[in-house]
C-alpha cells in the first residue's frame, strides 16, 4: 500500500514537472511571437509610404481583389549629402488570372522626359528631381501604363538585409570580377557586401548595363527566396530593422501577404524582358540609351494587354 503511494506521489510529481516544461515553452512561445508581431509591425510603419493613384486609372487596383496590377521597383544609389538616383528601374506587371509575372529592366541611362521637371535628360534623374512621385510619373509616361505600387529600395541597404539574412545564393552566368572581388560561374554565396559589388559591376561584363540588370534581377529573386525561409525568423530582429531602414513601398501590409500567396504559383511564370534593340551615344558630356522607338511601342503594348488594359 504504502509503496503504491509512494508511486502516485513520484507520478503526481512527473506530471506537475512536465506541465511546467510545457507552460514555460508557450509563454516562450508566445513572447517570441509576441516580439516578432512587434518587431514587424514597426518596421512596416515605417516602410508604409502612400502615394496617390495613378492617373492612368480611373479606379484602383488592388492585390487581394486579384486585380492586374504593376510594381516599379526603384534601386537608390545615395550618400549622405546627396538625394540619390534611381540607379535600378524594373517595371513588373502581375497578371492573376494568367498566373504570369512579367519584368522589364529600364536602362538607367534612358533618354526620356522627365514628367514634372520640363526636362529630356537620363531616367534615373527623375528621383533626384522630385522623389518616388516625378520618377513613377516619368515610368508612366515612358511606357504609357499605370504603376499602382512602388518599392524603393535603398541600394546600400542591400547589404544589411542580405547580412540579416546571413548570406544569398545566386547562380552566376559567366566569371566576373572587381577589384578583389571574384566571383565564378556558378552557384555562389554572397555577403550583403559582395552582393553590392556582384550587382553594381558594368565595366567587367561584356554586357554592360544589361548584365547588370540580369544581377540586380537575381539578388532581388534571391531575398525574396531567403524571406520565404522560416530560418530567416531567427534574425528577425535584424532582417525588420534593416528593411525598416532602407525600404519604403505603398503595399499594405495585408497586400504583401496576399502578394506572397500568389508569388507561390507565380513564380514559375516570370518572364524577364530587356530592350534588345537600342543606340547609344553621347550629347554634350553625357553617354545616353537611345530605345528604339518600335520596341518601347511594342512593350507598351505588351504591358497594357497583360494589365487588361485593353
Amino acid at each position: 500500500m504504502r509503496v503504491n503511494k509512494l508511486k502516485e506521489r513520484k507520478r503526481r510529481r512527473l506530471v506537475r514537472i512536465v506541465w511546467s516544461i510545457v507552460a514555460v515553452i508557450v509563454i516562450g512561445v508566445g513572447l517570441y511571437g509576441l516580439n516578432v508581431y512587434l518587431s514587424l509591425n514597426s518596421a512596416l510603419e515605417t516602410m508604409h509610404q502612400p502615394i496617390e493613384k495613378s492617373d492612368k486609372r480611373e479606379q484602383e487596383v488592388s492585390i487581394t481583389k486579384k486585380d492586374p496590377f504593376s510594381i516599379l521597383l526603384l534601386g537608390i544609389d545615395e550618400s549622405e549629402n546627396d538625394v540619390g538616383r534611381s540607379d535600378t528601374l524594373i517595371v513588373t506587371t502581375v497578371n492573376p488570372e494568367d498566373n504570369t509575372i512579367k519584368m522589364l529592366s529600364i536602362p538607367r541611362d534612358t533618354r526620356t522626359e522627365i514628367i514634372g521637371n520640363g526636362t529630356v535628360e537620363k531616367i534615373n534623374h527623375a528621383y533626384a528631381r522630385g522623389g518616388v512621385e516625378m520618377a513613377i510619373d516619368t515610368v508612366e509616361h515612358f511606357l504609357d501604363i499605370p504603376i499602382d505600387y512602388y518599392v524603393q529600395v535603398n541600394m546600400e541597404g542591400f547589404q544589411g538585409i542580405i547580412d540579416a539574412f546571413n548570406g544569398v545564393t545566386v547562380d552566376n552566368d559567366m566569371d566576373l570580377s572587381h577589384n578583389k572581388y571574384k566571383f565564378p560561374k556558378g552557384k555562389i554565396h554572397l555577403t550583403g557586401e559582395e552582393a553590392l559589388v556582384f550587382s553594381r559591376i558594368r565595366k567587367g561584363d561584356p554586357r554592360g548595363d544589361f548584365g547588370r540588370q540580369v544581377r540586380q534581377k537575381q539578388i532581388i529573386q534571391a531575398i525574396v527566396n531567403e524571406a520565404k525561409s522560416l530560418s530567416s525568423l531567427w534574425n528577425y530582429d535584424d532582417v525588420f530593422k534593416s528593411l525598416g531602414d532602407n525600404v519604403r513601398t505603398n503595399i499594405s501590409f495585408k497586400e504583401m501577404v496576399s502578394l506572397q500567396q500568389q508569388y507561390k504559383s507565380l513564380k514559375t511564370n516570370i518572364e524577364q524582358l530587356q530592350f534588345e534593340k537600342f543606340n547609344g551615344g553621347y550629347i554634350g558630356k553625357y553617354w545616353y540609351f537611345f530605345p528604339d522607338e518600335q520596341e518601347v511601342k511594342d512593350y507598351q503594348q505588351l504591358f497594357k494587354e497583360h494589365l487588361g488594359l485593353l
